[in-house]
């Protein structure tokens, strides 16, 4: 028979080769499926039959069946899927779980994937279901992409949506916050500590820590001494451990020592607690040690721990930076920076409010994973990554926790981004910039301290073309809270350009009320009256709350980031409700929600579920006497 789906075909075979996922069209070089396929007629006949595409990744058998017609996606019988022969050959749906239902009685496979894919790039529909052996089916969350169903997103795929259970970094995560919880605890119990020493005890002991590799620290060397205490053999292995960072100038290495000064001080850290029977100094080393130590030195991961462990210890303690605008942006916020930056190994990555580093570090790791030279991954260490941090203890924990991370220390500085001249900073040659400044913090009395004016700063702080980031509450796009920040649009317009504003999920930065969006731009370019913008609503980002843990991940966010991402590099089309594309007047609301219009075309089931309300709802008045409604009679009943 003649495909009637060509074009549909080849879009989900886009889709597969960009999920790197490798299955067969019509049949499969498998001699067990492709035995089963020859009795697999739709039509019951026995002859052969064969899904659009079928394969195997890992232990998993892919099916797809797919339909170029919408309406034509699933038909029910009842509030199952409809086995009918008709419906099993005419929609998507119906067609695969009657493949995979064929295969899983005929071949070895018992753990199958079949999806019922309609539609084009556009408007689409792709449904999941999980077949086995039995005559058991579960229909699966829609996706928009077969990024979970690749090598390395299939067993956690199953593991949550089909067994429903907690995968490892639900677990991990689950364990960073009570460990965090539990230190913060003890932190309060055997010692006198502000919100800011809290963190910097856990990055100086875990600078501390670094030196036992040269046999220059031991944990059964803090003893409680009170000639030489465990605070200052503490200290000197931190100073040790600068120096062999190569931390410099000394300026800074002074500076960083003076924020730890404390540990070898103070006399409530350095005393024997009865409680324990040893110091809490020691104690907190040996919990470092055992639960943090080896996640951070020899994880290869973008997880900031130690932006975690600080976000953590304030939150327990009533107070998160807040007060001086400071919100630590999420790991999968960082990561989607670098993916929307498009990074590339040779990029020069400039963060001027790094707080704890979460975007240096999500950068560091991105750019080495794309190469094997270790010449270019020296450079990207030693000179492709830069940050200013005006909190002394920020600017600490940042540059800890870099050198935990393996470098990137030497370009970090402790100073006011703002009173910088953009001119120098951009001898830096900064090719991407990325930024969370600080929020809440302009007004009359400071106008230069609105978030649009540190996002002006950075823009002519970069070099010509680099690729701009920046993450901001949804009010700085509108302009309209203050006529500064409405002649920084402008100004903004005048010397670089707007690539488009994403609308984030209202929970990315739980607990703190913050509605943000990310704003992208291009660096030193006037923008053109007529460039196209894209506006996108990605509050649907596959993120949710989780009790006692806070915002998580669920199953469909890597499909949800695959999907932004292909309609930000213009790999797909999305309808309006999505992503609206226009040009741009300063004076706009730069926001999804001020561009989006309905464009979509009623189905003809709209139509009939509409008309058949309408009837029902003047039944029911005819019903209750009241049949003057219609009539047009305009006397009084």
């Amino acid at each position: 028979m003649a495909k009637k789906e060509p074009k549909t075909d080849f879009w989900v075979y886009e889709l597969l080769k960009e999920a790197n996922i490798s299955l067969e069209p019509q049949g499969s070089t498998i001699k067990e499926i492709n035995e089963a396929l020859k009795t697999a007629s739709k039509r019951g006949t026995g002859n052969s039959g064969y899904p659009e595409f079928v394969g195997v990744v890992k232990d998993y058998l892919i099916v797809i069946e797919d339909k170029a017609d919408i309406a034509k996606h699933k038909k029910l019988d009842g509030s199952v899927i409809s086995f009918e022969v008709s419906s099993v050959t005419e929609y998507a749906v119906n067609g695969a779980l009657f493949y995979a239902k064929h295969l899983a009685r005929l071949t070895t496979y018992k753990k199958i994937f079949a999806f019922g894919v309609s539609g084009n790039a556009k408007k689409h529909i792709i449904s999941p279901l999980y077949v086995d052996e039995t005559e058991y089916y579960r229909e699966l969350p829609e996706v928009e992409s077969f990024i979970s169903f690749n090598e390395n997103n299939i067993d956690e795929y199953y593991i949550r949506e089909v067994l429903g259970e907690t995968t490892d970094s639900e677990k991990e995560t689950k364990e960073i916050l009570r460990d965090a919880e539990e230190l913060h605890e003890d932190l309060r119990n055997y010692s006198a500590l502000t919100n800011n020493e809290k963190p910097l005890i856990v990055s100086g002991i875990l600078l501390a820590l670094r030196e036992r590799e040269h046999k220059n620290f031991s944990i059964d060397s803090l003893s409680g001494d009170t000639a030489k205490t465990d605070g200052q053999k503490i200290y000197d292995a931190i100073s040790d451990n600068l120096q062999r960072s190569k931390v410099a100038p000394n300026v800074k290495k002074d500076k960083l020592l003076t924020q730890f000064a404390f540990i070898k001080d103070k006399t409530a850290l350095n005393e024997i607690d009865e409680t324990l029977g040893k110091t809490p100094l020691k104690y907190y080393t040996e919990f470092l040690d055992n639960k943090i130590y080896k996640s951070i030195r020899y994880s290869n991961s973008s997880e900031d721990y130690l932006g975690r462990f600080y976000g953590e210890f304030m939150s327990y303690s009533g107070g998160d930076g807040q007060e001086l605008g400071i919100i630590l942006t999420p790991k999968h916020i960082t990561e989607l920076f670098c993916d929307l930056a498009d990074l590339k190994a040779d990029d020069i990555v400039l963060d001027p409010c790094c707080g704890t580093a979460g975007f240096l570090i999500a950068a560091m790791h991105t750019m080495l994973n794309m190469t094997d030279d270790e010449n270019i991954k020296d450079s990207i260490r030693r000179t492709q990554l830069h940050g200013f941090e005006l909190q002394p203890h920020m600017f600490t924990i940042a540059t800890t926790n870099m050198i935990l991370r393996g470098d990137g220390k030497s370009n970090l500085v402790d100073c006011n981004f703002l009173k910088q001249e953009a001119d120098k900073i951009q001898l830096k040659g900064a090719t991407v910039g990325m930024m969370n400044p600080p929020y809440s913090q302009g007004s009359k009395k400071n106008p230069n301290m609105y978030e649009l004016c540190f996002t002006e700063h950075l823009l002519d702080s970069l070099s010509e073309g680099a690729r701009c980031i920046v993450i901001v509450p949804q009010s700085s796009m509108t302009g309209i809270k203050s006529k500064e920040e409405a002649a920084v649009k402008v100004n903004i317009l005048k010397h670089h350009s707007l690539e488009g504003v994403i609308t984030l999920n209202k929970e990315t930065f739980y607990g703190v009320g913050v509605n943000p969006c990310i704003a992208i731009f291009t660096a030193g370019i006037p923008h053109p009256k007529k460039k196209i913008c894209k506006f996108i609503n990605f509050e649907d980002d596959g993120y949710k709350v989780m009790p006692h843990i806070g915002l998580m991940a669920t199953e469909p966010a890597k499909d949800k980031k695959q999907h932004l991402l292909d309609v930000w590099f213009d790999r797909i089309d999305a309808d309006t409700r999505f992503c609206v594309k226009t040009t741009i007047e300063a004076t706009d609301e730069w926001l999804h929600g001020f561009y989006y219009f309905n464009d979509e075309i009623p189905a003809d089931d709209d139509f009939d579920k509409t008309v058949s309300d309408y009837l029902s709802f003047e039944f029911s008045l005819v019903m209750q006497g009241r049949e003057c409604l219609f009539s047009g009679d305009d006397n009084d009943a």
